[in-house]
């Protein structure tokens, strides 16, 4: 796909504005946004006045994360096809992602688009953005009284509502839409699935049973079950759940079951399980549990996995960053949720939305150069490509971020372990800590790597790092990681996910 998108660009020539339109569109599904704006920039000096020119050159620039460039094309793009709904919502998406007002250009694109949930959903983030949380799921709401088989919009809502510190209803729009069409098998799941997100496992339990009672049995049913009787604890009654449930095929389902196999404390089980199933796992999903058997079962294998001090990298750069506390106060004005969020795996704190890197504030744009040029860095110094092996099979470039973000812990605030099957290095930036320190335990607000105490495992780290402000810790996406919980105070930090290289290069 790759080296035919390179030909077709190569072949397009500017006085061909289609042509350039088409190739560039197929370099950017191939992942290769530097390539096309020299060609489209071309394009478009010989047509100024095409509006599908200026689209593909903002989403090249959106790619990138330069945000001040896609809203200068998008805004050019919208000025020449005032109509177009799709030019309008992406105009309004990178303003939102830019960090700057949006309410205004989503609602134009909504009137454009008045079908198109996913511009709903941008506009509940705008408002979110403003501070005006109450409209984005009052909004969303009365959507689904009318659209009450939107999933997306059902997800969000509960995830909003969670993070208004609604622990009771976050979940009310799935319940409402059951009342009227409980045959539906798609709502059951999703309520399901937000219960056991939010570890309300019982409820989940109730739920799976009232399921059943509409819809008959299921497997689906049979292994959501087994899940909740697993991350409860309950050994036997996931062992016969499980076996009931008949052979696993889906990789969420082998994530739920290899779960429970190491909860039991079965590791080799667990090893043999995941073993033959890791080339039809290509987001490595499974992998952190296959490293955490290995390390459990000894041997030479995880050593090979996770062993290699070069996958692990400590980096002062406070002197590339700027000021701290300007960052800091930047980022403070970010965190405008009440709660954390409903998915994630903060505790005792809030995160941002949307994707840090790709905001126009200057303390977030240094940031960002002083952590690309470290990533790079970091990656120069990995061992050799090794095709077998799940952090060093990829390319090296071009280095880019499937996510960023901040998180702000309060008063003994902390991340349960967890990995981040989207990305390929992970990341914590220390921006601010407690001026009083971490507290009198040790290790108190430590990064740990290679725990998993969620399992009930007795594992040491293989890695504790103390966090200072300007240090940047990088580590594989796969490897386990969280924070020992502090005293006291605010820890401030960005986190982001280093986007797994295609193999175009």
């Amino acid at each position: 796909m790759t080296d035919e998108a390179r030909l077709r660009l190569s072949q397009a020539r500017p006085d061909n504005p289609e042509a350039v339109f088409r190739a560039a569109l197929g370099m950017l599904k191939a992942g290769l946004p530097e390539d096309v704006l020299p060609m489209v920039e071309a394009a478009i000096a010989r047509h100024p006045n095409d509006a599908r020119l200026w689209q593909v050159a903002g989403l090249a620039h959106r790619d990138l994360e330069d945000s001040e460039k896609a809203m200068g094309a998008f805004g050019r793009a919208a000025q020449l096809a005032r109509n177009d709904a799709l030019i309008a919502h992406s105009l309004a998406r990178v303003t939102l992602e830019a960090g700057l007002p949006a309410t205004a250009l989503f609602e134009r694109a909504l009137a454009l688009a008045p079908n198109d949930g996913s511009v709903r959903l941008g506009l509940a983030a705008a408002l979110f953005a403003e501070g005006r949380l109450d409209d984005a799921v009052s909004r969303l709401d009365a959507t689904l009284v009318d659209h009450p088989g939107w999933l997306a919009g059902h997800a969000t809502l509960a995830r909003l509502r969670w993070m208004s510190g609604d622990r009771e209803n976050f979940a009310a729009s799935l319940e409402r839409a059951l009342r009227t069409a409980p045959r539906r098998l798609d709502l059951w799941l999703a309520l399901i699935g937000r219960l056991m997100e939010a570890e309300r496992y019982e409820q989940a339990l109730a739920a799976i049973a009232r399921a059943r009672a509409a819809l008959g049995a299921g497997r689906h049913f049979d292994m959501l079950e087994a899940a909740c009787a697993a991350e409860q604890g309950e050994t036997q009654r996931a062992d016969r759940l499980f076996a009931a449930a008949g052979p696993i095929s889906h990789v969420n389902d082998a994530v739920r079951y290899v779960r429970h196999l190491l909860r039991a404390n079965r590791p080799a089980e667990a090893a043999a399980f995941v073993e033959p199933r890791l080339s039809a796992d290509p987001s490595h999903v499974l992998v952190p549990y296959l490293a955490t058997a290995w390390r459990l079962t000894g041997g030479p294998r995880w050593a090979w996995l996770e062993g290699d001090p070069r996958l692990i990298g400590v980096y002062d750069i406070a002197d590339k960053v700027g000021s701290l506390d300007a960052l800091a106060d930047c980022l403070r004005r970010l965190h405008i949720a009440s709660d954390q969020p409903l998915d994630q795996t903060l505790r005792g704190g809030t995160q941002t939305d949307g994707p840090l890197f790709a905001r126009i504030e200057p303390e977030i744009r240094a940031l960002r150069r002083a952590v690309l040029e470290t990533v790079a860095a970091h990656v120069a110094q990995l061992p050799p490509r090794d095709p077998r092996h799940p952090q060093l099979a990829q390319p090296r470039a071009p280095i880019r971020f499937s996510g960023s973000w901040s998180v702000r812990l309060l008063d003994a605030g902390y991340h349960i372990n967890h990995v981040h099957s989207a990305g390929w290095f992970s990341s914590a930036f220390y921006v601010a800590l407690p001026e009083s320190g971490l507290g009198g335990e040790p290790h108190a607000g430590w990064l740990t790597l290679g725990e998993l105490t969620e399992l009930g495992l007795t594992l040491e780290p293989i890695r504790l790092i103390e966090p200072k402000p300007g240090r940047l810790v990088l580590f594989p996406s796969t490897m386990w990681h969280g924070t020992r919980p502090f005293d006291a105070g605010e820890r401030l930090t960005v986190a982001f996910d280093v986007a797994r290289p295609g193999s175009q290069t």
